[in-house]
């Protein structure tokens, strides 16, 4: 192992490990900010026990995610400094704009709804976590815009040995980026719901357990129906978007990057009429050329044959990336999610309406405790999934950092040698075992305490401010 393997290693680990903390990040917030919007409009106590028992846990995640992406960063500048050189006049547009204004605008607003309860207006508030979720989903766009172009290059030309831009409209409009962006964020939303499901379901199963059934708005786990049917909803739909956008995205993937479209489906040779293999030994005749091309008919080309094309074009190399990690990477994130989504259109079927009695329609249908058993077993499933889905992605694009322009062979930085290297990624190590110990120890903590009652209106605080004037719920938001 040389000091480049040990770097892409180190890379690897550290952006996998701040993809953990940015999905849930997106789509919780979402989340909580749709149900303060439902106490907003209902005035239901219920409604704000619940924003403020998730807003926890999406802060808690907001901050680890904060701490995780500066210390990737810092790859760039130690391992990565020739890259850094090339695309750095092309990427300074895109992370400029995540920065100065999409994170802002999230982190400004963000700090408003933790410190602005019953100091702000009601409806004021409320903007605030809208705000700030805003905010989020912008910097998604901006970093994925700026990740498509390693994909497929646009806008630029390259002079003195760097890529310059020529057209930031044609880089934030990349194709690779109108459909990784709906993709990335809908299967963000799919993490967040599994999140909120396990979260539940875990209350749910312990409320049931518990011998004092009283409660002071609603009994039991009776309360959890609420966001369970939300997050069910928020997972269905959300599924059915990343199928549609990754039915996209592998069309393009076929027009410009046909090597990673054969390595995951482990095509080695031209074929028309290309079978989809789910699994070694089993295929699905023309499936895949129908898939890439809408012609069940169209030539898909192979691994080994566009290795051949690639020497003629660009010179001796191995263009062909990591065979079995992309061809299972791809299956995993297919079945994981897959598995999550028919998870939340089966509890969508279970917990519709109302019981039927004697005496006509009883109370709404409570979640099973198999099917909480269920939400608390796959909670895994979502965050695997995506994970999968960015190996298929980055490795899938090997060995080039910029397709066609730039190899990674070429991207690292002069002088660095395997120890150094060896250090900060034992370092950077340490330091997420630490920060993963202490987030799991705050969220667990968090959730087995539950939603916290709701304390009567002080009569030193006007009632037009902050609703039910929860003052006294405030500093629990901090940390």
């Amino acid at each position: 192992m040389d000091a480049l393997d040990l770097a892409r290693w180190q890379f690897g680990v550290t952006t996998v490990y701040h993809f953990l903390f940015v999905p849930l990040t997106i789509g919780l917030g979402v989340f909580v900010a749709g149900l303060q919007t439902a106490w907003h409009r209902t005035g239901k106590e219920h409604y704000l026990r619940l924003t403020k028992f998730f807003g926890k846990l999406f802060l808690i995640n907001f901050a680890m995610g904060v701490v995780t992406g500066i210390v990737q960063e810092f790859q760039f500048g130690m391992n990565w400094s020739e890259y850094s050189v090339f695309v750095g006049d092309v990427f300074g547009a895109p992370l400029a704009l995540e920065a100065l204004l999409a994170f802002f605008l999230e982190s400004t607003f963000l700090g408003l709804w933790i410190f602005g309860w019953d100091r702000l207006p009601k409806r004021v508030h409320l903007a605030t976590i809208w705000a700030a979720v805003i905010g989020s989903n912008l910097s998604a766009y901006f970093i994925l815009a700026a990740n498509a172009w390693m994909k497929h290059p646009v806008g630029y030309e390259v002079v003195d040995g760097k890529a310059r831009m020529t057209d930031l409209w044609a880089v934030l409009t990349n194709p690779t980026a109108t459909a990784q962006v709906p993709h990335v964020v809908a299967a963000s939303f799919v993490v967040a719901g599994g999140f909120v499901l396990a979260v539940c379901g875990y209350r749910v199963l312990r409320e049931r357990r518990d011998p004092d059934r009283t409660r002071p708005v609603r009994r039991g786990a009776d309360m959890w129906r609420t966001p369970v049917r939300a997050a069910l909803v928020m997972t269905a739909i959300a599924g059915a978007v990343v199928a549609v956008s990754g039915d996209t995205s592998a069309k393009l993937m076929y027009e410009q990057q046909p090597m990673k479209l054969a390595a995951a489906e482990g095509l080695r040779h031209d074929t028309a009429g290309a079978p989809f293999s789910p699994v070694p030994g089993v295929e699905v005749p023309m499936l895949l050329s129908f898939l890439a091309t809408n012609d069940p008919q169209a030539v898909v080309q192979g691994t080994e044959d566009l290795q051949k094309r690639f020497t003629e074009q660009f010179g001796p190399a191995d263009y062909r990336p990591n065979l079995p990690v992309v061809f299972w990477s791809f299956r995993v994130m297919i079945v994981f999610g897959m598995t999550t989504v028919g998870l939340a259109v089966l509890g969508l079927w279970l917990t519709r309406g109302r019981r039927r009695g004697r005496r006509g329609e009883g109370p709404p249908r409570e979640v099973p405790s198999w099917l909480a058993r269920a939400f608390l077993l796959a909670l895994p499933l979502p965050t695997l999934a995506i994970i999968a889905g960015w190996l298929l992605s980055e490795i899938g694009r090997q060995p080039w950092t910029v397709q066609g322009e730039l190899l990674t062979a070429a991207s690292v930085s002069p002088g660095v040698g395997l120890g150094q290297v060896a250090v900060s990624l034992a370092l950077f190590t340490a330091l997420y075992g630490a920060l993963a110990l202490a987030e799991a120890v705050l969220i667990v903590r968090h959730v087995k305490a539950g939603p916290e009652p709701v304390p009567a209106r002080r009569p030193d605080v006007p009632s037009g401010v902050g609703g039910n004037a929860t003052a006294d719920l405030q500093p629990t938001l901090m940390y």
